[in-house]
């Protein structure tokens, strides 16, 4: 039943992040997902430190869902199978973490992004103008830069959050975000001597 409930929960983001990306590719949201999100929780939590948490929750489902549009737009448009099974494993991994994420959120009433953010959207688009050695280079660059960050931000979250329940996920989530940057520093390298 569990299961179930997850599967369903990927097919329902991953439904989402087309329809956004469809609605979205010809120019920018006027209300960002994220924008929104950060709304609703300011709304919700009267503590300046369950708003930093929530913050800590918004920023890492942004991640998610750029990470799962990257990936996919990776499978399709990556030259080389380096690039294309990085982008898989970013798929595969990001939505697992969306899905864990997502009901985590639910039960502490955090509101996040369920669809790609403005910035999101800006990534996707700059990446998607490229083909081929180019396409590849870009991405795994991005996923380097990207990864660097999240590590920093899921870094301090694991020790700065009031919360246990966040803090714990933050630091359970960083050996695959390490392994993960080290992958994608691996397919920078191969990227480099294709060229």
């Amino acid at each position: 039943m569990t299961t179930n409930i997850k599967t369903a929960t990927c097919m329902v983001i991953l439904f989402t992040t087309g329809l956004l990306f469809a609605s979205c590719s010809n120019g920018k949201n006027t209300n960002d997902v994220k924008d929104v999100a950060e709304e609703l929780n300011a709304e919700k939590f009267d503590s300046n430190k369950q708003e930093k948490d929530a913050q800590f929750v918004v920023d890492a489902a942004e991640m998610n869902i750029e990470e799962i549009q990257l990936g996919q737009l990776a499978m399709q448009k990556g030259s080389s199978t380096h690039v294309k099974e990085l982008g898989k494993m970013m798929v595969d991994m990001y939505t697992k973490s969306q899905t864990d994420l997502a009901a985590m959120a639910n039960n502490k009433f955090i509101s996040i992004p369920t669809s790609p953010t403005d910035d999101a959207m800006e990534s996707f688009n700059k990446l998607n103008t490229k083909s081929g050695l180019e396409f590849d280079k870009a991405y795994a660059d991005m996923m380097v830069d990207k990864h660097k960050d999240a590590i920093k931000t899921f870094e301090k979250a694991s020790t700065d959050c009031e919360d246990t329940d966040i803090k714990n996920w933050a630091a359970t989530s960083l050996p695959d975000l390490r392994a993960h940057l080290t992958y994608s520093e691996d397919c920078q390298e191969k990227c480099k001597m294709n060229n």
